[in-house]
């Protein structure tokens, strides 16, 4: 993958947009709702995914669904000197949905899920040796999955 910039078009941005809501759209259905042939829909996917510009395609599984019961959103501000082996060791938690490394007091925020009460302590357990935590319950998805859209 080449990840360079690449102007897209709002033709682009149309097909990009139907893709992030429905992953699964044929590439005929989309070309009928943008105007253009499937071949041509087909071409301007590829160049976009050769471009680096589409990542992939991927299924959104729910947590609650499949047991689940408790999302958090973890901050770690990693002690002098531990901020290396805790990234190397984030990979291993299961646990983490997704994590970044932020500027602030806070190194890294994590969105977790986790089974219940008792399997947040035991995680957090894990984190305490790396630096101190602050956790916060997520309540609801409040804007989920938001498109990217060309910006004005």
């Amino acid at each position: 993958m080449v990840d360079f910039k690449m102007n897209i078009d709002s033709l682009n941005w149309k097909i990009l947009d139907l893709l992030q809501k429905n992953a699964r759209m044929s590439n005929a259905e989309i070309g009928r709702k943008v105007g253009i042939s499937s071949p041509a829909v087909s071409e301007r996917i590829k160049k976009m995914e050769d471009a680096g510009l589409i990542k992939g395609y991927h299924a959104v599984v729910s947590p609650y669904v499949a047991n689940y019961q408790l999302k958090a959103i973890i901050t770690v501000r990693a002690f002098m000197g531990k901020l290396k082996p805790f990234l190397d060791k984030l990979t291993t938690f299961d646990e983490v949905l997704n994590c970044y490394r932020i500027t602030g007091n806070e190194n890294i925020v994590m969105e977790v899920i986790l089974k219940n009460q008792r399997h947040l302590e035991v995680f957090i357990d894990q984190l305490i040796i790396y630096g101190e935590t602050k956790t916060q319950i997520v309540l609801s998805h409040v804007v989920a999955h938001n498109s990217i859209k060309p910006l004005k």
